[in-house]
């Protein structure tokens, strides 16, 4: 039996229409230009450019430097603080320190004269008592200029000697005081002193000291005593000598200069 052909269900399509005015001839499709090709440029060729690095970042190093710097050298100091602080406590705790301290128990004015001519002639007897409270330490003194003053105007001047004052000691300081020679004064100071019956006095001692513990003897320091309050009659003619009212309580200022500090 002879086989029977039966046509395919989908018919064959029609062979595509040339493009761009190509004909059925068999010619190839022409397709648009490219860019480079209508222009007749050429495509440079790709080149890597190296990646720039970023410069170093030197100033935050300098920073972090500096602030670990400052605080190591904080560190250090609170250290010292804290040690020094610690070694000053436990040498109170032993030694346990006290200023000395001074009183004025006995002043004589003997002679006290303003001339006509403005000159100031004075003769004071001066008794000073200068206590050690501290039981372990003792005071080297240098000698020390003493002057006494009414009012800002100086009516006389002297000295105390050089002494050694021991721990828990009383010692009896005297000295003499005069005007070199008759001070001159200014009229207004002349008058108000011959005017005056009873006399105000400031009494000033100025010093050095250093302290001994032991063996071990520190550098001297400034120390300033100042006596307030002391109040004396002016002798006229030929009076007894005039005395002070007694046991003038005195400040005592120490001075201590650490570098180019003073603290006192």
């Amino acid at each position: 039996m002879a086989d029977r052909v039966y046509p395919s269900a989908k018919p064959n399509p029609q062979p595509p229409q040339a493009l761009n005015g190509g004909g059925g001839n068999g010619e190839a499709p022409s397709f648009p230009p490219s860019k480079g090709q209508t222009y007749g440029a050429t495509l440079p060729t790709y080149r890597p450019q190296p990646r720039k690095m970023p410069p170093p970042r030197r100033q935050r190093r300098r920073r972090g430097c500096c602030c670990s710097c400052c605080l190591w050298l904080s560190l250090i100091l609170i250290a010292l603080v804290f040690l020094a602080s610690i070694a000053a406590g436990v040498f109170y705790v032993i030694y346990r320190p006290h200023l000395p301290t001074f009183e004025v128990n006995g002043l004589r004015l003997s002679a006290f004269n303003v001339s006509s001519s403005d000159h100031l002639t004075s003769r004071i007897d001066l008794n000073v008592t200068a206590r050690n409270p501290s039981g372990k330490m003792a005071y080297l003194y240098d000698a020390a200029s003493v002057s006494v003053s009414s009012g800002g105007v100086d009516v006389g001047d002297g000295s105390f000697p050089a002494f050694v004052h021991g721990a828990k000691n009383t010692t009896l300081l005297a000295t003499k005081l005069s005007t070199s020679g008759g001070q001159t004064l200014d009229s207004k100071a002349a008058a108000d002193l011959r005017k005056k019956t009873i006399l105000p006095l400031e009494i000033s001692v100025d010093t050095k000291v250093g302290v001994k513990i032991g063996s071990l003897k520190t550098k001297k320091m400034v120390i300033q005593v100042r006596c307030t309050g002391v109040k004396v009659a002016v002798p006229k003619g030929k009076a007894a000598p005039a005395v002070s009212s007694p046991n003038a309580a005195c400040k005592v200022k120490l001075r201590i200069k650490i570098w180019k500090w003073i603290i006192s």
